[in-house]
């Protein structure tokens, strides 16, 4: 397993003309008049600079562009050990006339209030640099390739990001839906194909009650739920690996879903070749299952080179109560380091922590694949700015997905370093 800013210099002319002489100020006044500019000298200074230190999430040592860090590529570079800095010359690589973005992500057309502020942030990583998607060059690279996001609505999140990043240099797209995608894209004068394909548990899952059959489930108890094959693939991705030379996969949030799989009335029920899971187990349980039998779906279907990607969980930035208790999500900055511990530490359980809890899953079903991770939870725990929240156009603010453009360029960013490591 791998771990993935001159002052314009104005001429002083003198004037063809005498200036007057005027008589010396006596010393009793000099002297004060001193001393008065140099106390507001003094206070100036200080203002500046507790005003130059006030973001505690921005390195100010490193928040200017033009001291660019270069990556010595005989050097691993720990992508996501990093932090947020300002880039006032930062150029919008799309923006919300992109077709694409589904409404509720589109923060500029919504009106939200930092939507054109949310490009101006970068992450930097301490030992090298990230720098942003050349899409000239990401066509050509990837000539007569496809690539498919497998996933959730955060994988569909990143993959309108990519889309819409290269479309802005290449127009000439056949619009279609290859091996069963929800949507695809190829860029025609390169053969490259880009898609995603929709998928909440990884696993096949669908509606279950007893029937003739049901036999020692219902014995149990169990009237009704959701039944989860660990071992089956959902067929609206059970081909991608197939199709597709790079896979990017992700899952998480579905398993911690409760207003669709509530334990007590519409349980998850697993069943592993063809038979219920018995006795029962958690759903955590059952993540760790879908997870081992995916990962080598995949990895028998495209072979140990091909580049395969698995990303980690997405944060989540509710404040005040979770999604269906009120919780908001309404800052424009980022968070600093103590702020985004208040929210996601393990020992604080709080109502954002299932992101790193899910993660120590992931973690351990890659450590003997050939898959790659794509760290984004770090770097994307700081940006509880980048939501849609109500700009969403929901009942419920939106502080899970994220708005377009945003921090999920900044995810593809990263999953083009890591396909530069390969």
């Amino acid at each position: 397993m791998a771990s993935f800013i001159v002052a314009p210099i104005r001429a002083r002319r003198m004037a063809d003309k005498v200036v007057p002489k005027t008589a010396p100020l006596p010393l009793s006044r000099a002297v004060p008049l001193l001393l008065l500019s140099l106390l507001c000298f003094s206070s100036l200074f200080f203002l500046f600079s507790s005003l130059r230190n006030a973001d505690p999430f921005v390195d100010k040592s490193h928040s200017s562009v033009a001291r660019e860090v270069k990556e010595n590529p005989n050097r691993s570079c720990s992508y996501s050990d990093g932090f947020w800095v300002r880039d006032e010359r930062a150029r919008m690589r799309y923006d919300g006339t992109c077709k694409e973005i589904f409404k509720g992500w589109n923060c500029m057309s919504s009106g939200k209030a930092n939507a054109h502020d949310l490009v101006k942030w970068r992450w930097r990583p301490r030992d090298c640099d990230l720098p942003p998607l050349d899409p000239v060059w990401f066509l050509e690279r990837f000539r007569d390739t496809n690539i498919g996001f497998v996933g959730d609505s955060l994988n569909r999140n990143m993959f309108i990001s990519l889309v819409c990043t290269l479309k802005q240099v290449s127009n000439e797209v056949k619009k279609w839906r290859p091996a069963g995608a929800d949507r695809g894209f190829t860029f025609l004068q390169y053969n490259l194909t880009v898609a995603y394909h929709r998928t909440n548990l990884l696993a096949r899952y669908g509606s279950w009650s007893p029937n003739g059959d049901a036999g020692v489930l219902e014995s149990l108890g169990y009237k009704r739920g959701y039944r989860v094959d660990v071992d089956v693939p959902e067929r609206t991705w059970a081909e991608a690996p197939n199709f597709h030379d790079i896979i990017i996969v992700n899952t998480g949030h579905w398993w911690r879903a409760p207003s669709k799989f509530d334990p007590v009335h519409s349980p998850m029920i697993f069943f592993e070749g063809d038979s219920p899971v018995l006795p029962p187990i958690s759903p955590e349980a059952g993540l760790d299952l879908t997870l081992k039998h995916m990962i080598l779906f995949i990895e028998e279907k495209m072979g140990p080179d091909a580049p395969k990607i698995f990303c980690t969980q997405s944060p989540r930035h509710f404040e005040g109560g979770d999604w269906n208790e009120g919780g908001s999500c309404q800052r424009l900055q980022p968070l600093s380091s103590q702020e985004v511990e208040n929210l996601y530490s393990l020992e604080r359980n709080g109502t954002n922590v299932e992101a790193r809890q899910l993660n120590q899953h992931v973690y351990k079903a890659l450590e003997s694949s050939t898959f790659r991770i794509l760290e984004v939870t770090q770097m994307s725990e700081f940006r509880a700015d980048a939501h849609p929240s109500i700009a969403g156009g929901k009942k419920h603010e939106d502080c899970m997905h994220w708005c377009l453009p945003g921090i999920t360029d900044v995810w593809n960013d990263l999953l083009v370093a890591n396909l530069k490591d390969l």
